[in-house]
């Protein structure tokens, strides 16, 4: 992932991206392994590093926040084909997401009894909530960095902050308080969601992540393109009347 490489040799990330997200639901990602293979993908040499979008946190601490805008720039970066989940407001959709009543749990049932090592078809069987996951699992996620690098996570260079999503998203980075495994799919199911959302919730912005996968977003009315086979030649619009 380190070495670059001409356009013509691999496959850019980001259009991995685009090509998955047109057959797979953006709810079904965590499990389908897909993160793992985009991981895997070499990005393209004219990738440019993310900027950090000028957003106040209302539930991340500043640390928390620099790991998430860190993270999701590496998941789905920017490249010669737009704007990654870091320049498009993931993170700010992340955030303001956890103080909603999923970040609290208060959609899902949090009763026991808790069976973590139950299959995965059973859904979720943590007693922790969405915000319980990501304050621990950063917290640990950054603790392992230190012990292997020497840097919180967000200090590392890209190739390091790859290597780490990696072993989170393997469960070869052993957490205590949360399974790697479960943070990073939270994190990666998140990052999606964010990035294809409408941009009213914070992510998406610019409709970078409709205008990627030629979505047409909240149009009225589009269903005489759903049989062809073309790709849609409208700018996608927003809930807002934002046109892409």
């Amino acid at each position: 992932m380190s070495k670059e490489t001409s356009d013509n040799t691999y496959p850019a990330r980001r259009e991995f991206l685009r090509h998955s997200l047109g057959l797979i639901p953006v709810a079904a990602l965590a499990t389908t392994g897909v993160a793992s293979a985009i991981l895997a993908q070499p990005e393209s040499a004219v990738a440019a590093p993310a900027k950090a979008q000028a957003y106040t946190p209302s539930y991340f601490t500043a640390e928390e926040l620099a790991f998430v805008t860190a993270a999701v720039a590496r998941l789905i970066p920017t490249d010669n084909m737009g704007p990654g989940a870091a320049d498009s407001g993931v993170p700010e959709f992340i955030d303001r997401q956890l103080n909603t009543r999923y970040g609290s749990g208060g959609l899902w049932y949090m009763q026991g009894p808790f069976q973590p090592d139950a299959p995965k078809e059973l859904g979720y069987q943590l007693k922790l909530s969405p915000q319980e996951v990501y304050r621990l699992g950063i917290e640990e996620a950054n603790a392992y960095c230190q012990k292997q690098w020497g840097k919180a996570f967000a200090e590392l260079d890209q190739v390091k902050q790859e290597q780490a999503l990696q072993d989170f998203d393997s469960g070869k980075a052993a957490f205590e308080s949360v399974p790697a495994t479960t943070f990073f799919a939270m994190l990666w199911s998140n990052t999606c969601e964010g990035f294809f959302s409408d941009p009213i919730h914070g992510g998406n912005q610019g409709l970078a992540g409709w205008k990627l996968i030629g979505f047409p977003g909240a149009r009225a009315d589009f269903m005489d393109w759903v049989e062809r086979d073309e790709r849609y030649a409208f700018p996608p619009v927003s809930i807002s009347g934002e046109r892409g």
